[in-house]
């Protein structure tokens, strides 16, 4: 099965470096006009996470194509960081800590990042069950949606930040009910 991965166009809060998670942001003007200028695979089946920017990313990229809501695709929730960048929160120790962590720990307040990623690959693992019979799934989602199913199925394995895509753009790949190799970058 092919699987393209997109991660959705820039938001404000992106555009400032911002942790921006369960913030529900539209799309900035600039990320519409970025988007415009990508050339996207076609589409196959369609999953979206339900945030604004990504439901807005697919409406733009592919007008008149169904999509499909998967709320566990949904970005992670940041808790007391979300909306603040890190110059913002270069005082607060509890960040300090959080980086220190590798990114591992839980934010205050927040999710956890274990449980962000499970929560990625089991709704990942709903979608593909419910398109089984396509040869070619489409997910405009989150980056970090993105890096926790690649971080899960990719081979060669590698990191979660490894992974880490610019908005508008994406993976092709290649899923065989157990790994996903990726192909090309979008």
């Amino acid at each position: 099965m092919r699987i393209d991965l997109i991660r959705h166009g820039k938001t404000v809060g992106n555009t400032e470096l911002r942790y921006i998670g369960s913030t529900d942001e539209p799309l900035a003007f600039s990320g519409i006009a970025e988007l415009m200028k990508i050339d996207y695979p076609q589409c196959g089946r369609l999953f979206c996470s339900p945030m604004k920017r990504c439901i807005q990313t697919a409406e733009l990229i592919f007008p008149n194509v169904e999509m499909s809501i998967c709320d566990e695709l949904r970005e992670c929730d940041f808790g007391d960081f979300e909306g603040k960048n890190y110059i913002e929160l270069s005082m607060d120790s509890r960040y300090q800590r959080w980086i220190d962590s590798g990114g591992e720990a839980a934010f205050p307040n927040g999710e956890d990042p274990a449980d962000f990623k499970k929560r990625c690959i089991e709704g990942f693992l709903k979608c593909i069950e419910k398109a089984a019979d396509c040869e070619k799934v489409t997910f405009v989602v989150h980056g970090g949606t993105i890096m926790a199913m690649l971080e899960k199925f990719a081979v060669p394995h590698k990191c979660y930040y490894d992974w880490h895509i610019g908005n508008g753009h994406g993976y092709i790949t290649e899923f065989d009910g157990k790994n996903i190799t990726v192909t090309e970058k979008i």
